[in-house]
């Protein structure tokens, strides 16, 4: 037993898709410098600075196989460190211009931005520009727990193809392992998203045929939990809402919308793990379960930290350097409405915050009826709000750990280190769905989406078929990273928030036309015939341009783990 009444876990998931000399402003790699100077830097002083005052942060990191190979390719580190010179020069820039103009508040704004990225840039000159460096010793010396993803966030559940599904899973882990240097205990579902083993059909109609569970290639792999949403352990009445706008949807709906009806009345409490199981076996592999009330502080509209109004305003920024100068005054105000920031003030509501935020977490571990074991509350956020969306966000994190560090009832921890102390007893079967709006698959297939779903599904097959005939290894090794890439998460849930539409759409067009290409190459050199001048000259592009997983193997698609 523990001396703890419970736990707690922050868990950060951070990902982007592969931008990486694929545009850089407004949509391209300027997201992946934003997104390291604002939350990635940001979060690992935190966990630093926790260190230096003696305490371990215990936090799980989810770090997506694409996302780590960008931050460890050398063309990031040098473009990173050129990014937060520029921005600290723009801070200095406008420093003058506010100044000059009688804006006096906001030009002490500027020089505390002159001050965030110059700290900002002498942490990463510490660590020789190497973030996969910075999160490896955390991990290695167990102050955190870093976890894998599918290789490119792929859309498990909607995949045609098991093979694709174990490829994007297997890539996932082995990347980890070379970058971090030892294997996985969990993985991050790409959007939480989860399918059971059934008799599975695309969403565009065909023959129905067997499908394993997710879990079922998670244990493969040698991973032993993963984290889906509330929703799919207990139900709830938001689940179906966008099924009436695609006709695609019905279909996998049907299976499961009794069972959703059925879960609203299972009492089972989020705040233990449970086994999975859906497969003709029971597998051995965990879930945990996403705390609704914690998130809700965070991620709501209506009552979440972030509105507070004395935070900075994301939306609004000055041109050309694109720093914010404003504050968020109320969240429903017009932009031209927004009052000027003042940093000195944001303390306050942080330490309320921070205060209501570990309050909350002690009433959830109270309210828990089991004596048997100390209940978790899991936390899983993206990493991105944390900084970057919220820039006081790693402050109030920081908070938040160092206060529930003096408590004498909760504990943070890893999600491993708790599977391990605390190991579930009880199995259970969930249904199909997702953390994304409604529950289900809406964000990710829908009238704007479907065509990406038909190509990808038309490129999984044609993998299969040409890697039956035995193609040259290098070529093969390319047409996956583009399968790969062209699977990504992100481009159908950049075309469904409208977020970056062309850009998303684009790079799916891209991707699908030099499969394609690569596709005919192989294909030509198969039937003898000589490839030209100008084909050898595109996989060479090709190649340059996509540079990850260069550990990719075949083997992935035609062959079980054994």
């Amino acid at each position: 037993m523990s001396d703890k009444r419970g736990y707690f876990s922050f868990v950060f998931h951070s990902h982007l898709p592969y931008v990486l000399r694929h545009g850089i402003w407004p949509h391209g790699a300027e997201w992946l410098y934003e997104a390291a100077s604002e939350t990635y830097i940001p979060l690992l002083r935190v966990f630093y600075d926790l260190l230096a005052e003696g305490i371990s942060p215990k936090v799980t990191l989810g770090i997506t196989p694409v996302l780590g190979e960008q931050l460890a390719d050398p063309e990031f580190k040098e473009g990173l460190r050129s990014y937060m010179v520029s921005k600290m020069q723009a801070a200095e820039a406008d420093e003058k211009e506010w100044r000059e103009k009688g804006f006096n508040q906001r030009a002490h704004v500027a020089g505390r931005w002159r001050e965030f990225y110059r700290s900002g840039i002498e942490f990463l000159d510490s660590w020789n520009s190497d973030l996969i460096a910075a999160i490896r010793k955390l991990y290695h010396e167990g102050h955190i727990e870093v976890i894998t993803s599918a290789a490119t966030h792929g859309y498990l559940p909607l995949l045609k193809r098991d093979e694709s599904v174990r490829a994007q899973i297997r890539q996932g882990v082995r990347t980890h392992r070379r970058l971090f240097g030892r294997d996985p205990l969990g993985i991050w579902p790409p959007e939480l998203a989860y399918r059971p083993a059934y008799r599975w059909a695309t969403p565009f109609g065909g023959e129905p045929y067997d499908r394993k569970g997710l879990e079922e290639f998670y244990f493969e792999e040698g991973l032993k939990y993963f984290i889906v949403d509330a929703h799919l352990l207990k139900g709830g009445k938001a689940i179906g809402t966008y099924l009436s706008l695609f006709e695609g949807l019905k279909a996998l709906w049907e299976r499961f919308e009794k069972e959703y009806r059925e879960l609203e009345e299972r009492e089972r409490s989020p705040h233990y793990p449970y086994y999975a199981s859906s497969g003709s076996k029971p597998e051995p592999v965990a879930f945990f379960t996403r705390d609704t009330q914690t998130a809700l502080q965070v991620w709501s509209r209506e009552w979440g930290y972030p509105g507070d109004p004395a935070y900075l305003e994301f939306h609004k920024k000055h041109f050309p350097g694109g720093h914010r100068y404003w504050r968020v005054t109320d969240p429903r105000a017009d932009l031209a409405e927004k009052g000027d920031y003042d940093p000195d003030l944001v303390e306050i509501p942080l330490n309320n915050q921070s205060d209501h935020f570990v309050g909350l977490i002690h009433g959830i571990v109270a309210a828990e009826k089991n004596s048997e074991k100390p209940p978790i509350v899991v936390a899983p956020y993206d990493a991105e709000l944390f900084g970057h969306w919220w820039f006081e966000g790693p402050r109030w994190v920081y908070l938040v750990l160092k206060k529930l560090s003096l408590s004498e009832e909760v504990e943070s921890i890893t999600l491993g280190e708790y599977l391990e102390k605390f190991p579930p007893e009880e199995v259970l079967s969930l249904p199909e769905g997702s953390w994304g709006e409604g529950g289900f698959h809406w964000v990710w297939l829908n009238e704007w989406t479907e065509w990406t779903w038909k190509h990808i599904y038309e490129a999984e097959d044609r993998l299969l078929e040409i890697l039956k005939t035995g193609p040259e290894k290098a070529y093969a090794e390319l047409l996956i990273k583009q399968l790969f890439l062209l699977q990504s998460s992100d481009w159908q849930f950049l075309i469904t928030t409208w977020s970056a539409r062309d850009y998303a759409e684009r790079r799916f067009s891209e991707h699908f036309e030099d499969f394609n290409r690569i596709s005919a190459i192989i294909e030509k050199k198969i039937r003898g015939e000589e490839v030209s001048a100008e084909d050898l000259r595109f996989l060479e592009e090709v190649k340059n341009r996509d540079r990850l997983f260069p550990d990719v193997d075949p083997g992935d698609f035609s062959a079980e783990k054994t």
